[in-house]
């Protein structure tokens, strides 16, 4: 075999080699799996989803949708979900203080000069005198369970206007259509509403609205968790995951929450090229979907932020109605690393 053959077999190989490695596949995104409701309330992550933010970090993100807020806390427990945003409760507090989940950022946020959630009143008891909040001892309340969230948010009331929480009769009804429904159908006195359900009750003339819960209990709502375990083997795929969910808060907070002079929702291209995205999940083909966004957006905190002074003051609120029992720091439910404070 001559030299020059020989030469021209090696820069063959070389080729082939050099191919192969170009054709290898990049390294391969990490699977995260997340625990939402099939609301409006997680739209930031949405958002992120569908622009890419989250491939763009390098995360491979599946969502994983349940129907209450305790079951996501239970699977990140059994391991199914790896991160969950949900509304915080007692039984989700009760797991935490067993060390077995962490907050590790904020979602929604009852803010002041923000309608997210309506205290709402039936007709009935609107006729009969409920015109205000300090008038609602003496009335049935519905909730969804004891020490959900909507429990917290009625104890807060109770704090804001003076009153005991005593004095009113709380009504478990299991699902939010529920509360709604027994006031509308004038079953139950009040309750709490998103804006997007309580709006056309109040517009159709089949409730009242009162007030807004961030007008008078402004409070960390939902909330981004995972698990002790999740975090400590997978630290850097939490912060992509962190980066990735702050981008899509800053495309929600473009989109939504910029006030013009007046207070009112600024609404411009920005937001409506975020609309579509939203339709994708929720309210699907209804025509009427654009508004139902508009009427029902909440407040997030700039890059996702945690208000931890309100998670820990809701802890020692639970603990103090005994719905959480243990006697854990309420400090070391939380983990700040990945996301900011308020």
């Amino acid at each position: 075999m001559g030299q020059n053959t020989i030469m021209l077999a090696k820069i063959a190989r070389k080729t082939v080699l050099l191919g192969l490695l170009c054709a290898s596949p990049a390294h391969a995104a990490d699977p995260v799996r997340l625990g939402l409701l099939h609301t409006l309330s997680p739209a930031p992550f949405y958002i992120a989803q569908e622009r890419g933010y989250f491939r763009d970090e390098g995360i491979d993100l599946t969502f994983r949708f349940f129907e209450a807020a305790q079951p996501i806390a239970a699977a990140a427990v059994a391991g199914d979900i790896d991160v969950g945003v949900t509304a915080l409760t007692g039984g989700f507090f009760n797991l935490a203080e067993k060390g077995v989940l962490k907050v590790i950022g904020g979602g929604l946020h009852e803010e002041k000069g923000y309608e997210g959630s309506a205290i709402l009143v039936s007709n009935t008891a609107y006729d009969a005198g409920l015109t205000s909040l300090d008038k609602l001892p003496g009335h049935s309340f519905a909730i969804t369970q004891y020490g959900s969230s909507f429990h917290y948010m009625a104890g807060r009331i109770a704090q804001a206007e003076g009153f005991d929480l005593k004095t009113i009769t709380l009504r478990p009804v299991q699902q939010i259509g529920n509360m709604v429904a027994a006031v509308a159908s004038n079953q139950i006195d009040a309750t709490i509403a998103i804006a997007s359900m309580a709006r056309p009750l109040q517009e159709q003339h089949q409730a009242h609205i009162l007030a807004w819960a961030g007008d008078i209990v402004p409070e960390q709502l939902t909330a981004l968790f995972t698990t002790p375990a999740m975090i400590a083997a997978k630290p850097d795929v939490l912060k992509h995951f962190a980066a990735a969910y702050q981008k899509g808060v800053a495309d929600y907070r473009e989109a939504f929450l910029r006030l013009d002079n007046t207070g009112k929702p600024i609404t411009d291209d920005k937001t409506e090229a975020v609309i579509p995205l939203l339709t994708k999940y929720v309210f699907t083909g209804d025509p009427n979907a654009r508004q139902k966004i508009l009427s029902g957006v909440g407040y997030y905190d700039a890059g996702g932020a945690l208000d931890v002074a309100d998670v820990l003051d809701q802890v020692r609120w639970f603990k103090d109605q005994g719905l959480v029992k243990g006697e854990a720091d309420a400090a070391t439910m939380l983990d700040t690393r990945f996301l900011p404070t308020r």
